[in-house]
C-alpha cells in the first residue's frame, strides 16, 4: 500500500467533489471557469465523475496493489474509462447554456 500516493490523490478528488457538489446545490463555479461554462449542474456532474474516477484509481491501483485480486483489473481500467467521462461531461458544458443575466440580446 503506497499512502503516499493515494493520500494526495484522495485529497485532491475530494477538493474536485466538493466543487462538484456546489456547482449542482448551489450554482458555484470557481471563478476562472463562471465565464465559459453554460450549464452549472451537467460541469458539476462531471466533477463528481471525475472525483469518483480519481478515487476508484487510487483504491484500485495503489490499496489493492498487494496480493492477486481479481477486481484490480477490471476495477482499474472502470476508473480508467470514468475518467475521460467525467472530462468529456465538462467539456461539453462549456457549451451555451441559454442567457445567463446581463448578457446583452443581439
Amino acid at each position: 500500500m503506497r499512502l503516499y500516493l493515494a493520500v494526495p490523490v484522495v485529497l485532491v478528488a475530494l477538493l474536485i467533489a466538493a466543487s462538484g457538489v456546489a456547482a449542482i446545490t448551489r450554482g458555484w463555479v470557481v471563478p476562472t471557469y463562471r465565464r465559459p461554462v453554460g450549464r452549472l449542474r451537467l460541469f458539476g456532474w462531471g466533477q463528481l465523475v471525475v472525483a469518483f474516477a480519481l478515487c476508484a484509481q487510487a483504491f484500485f491501483l495503489l490499496v489493492l496493489s498487494t496480493g492477486t485480486s481479481a477486481t484490480r483489473p477490471w476495477g482499474s481500467l472502470t476508473a480508467s474509462l470514468l475518467l475521460p467521462a467525467g472530462l468529456v461531461m465538462m467539456a461539453v458544458s462549456r457549451g451555451g447554456g441559454g442567457r445567463r443575466s446581463g448578457s446583452a440580446v443581439t
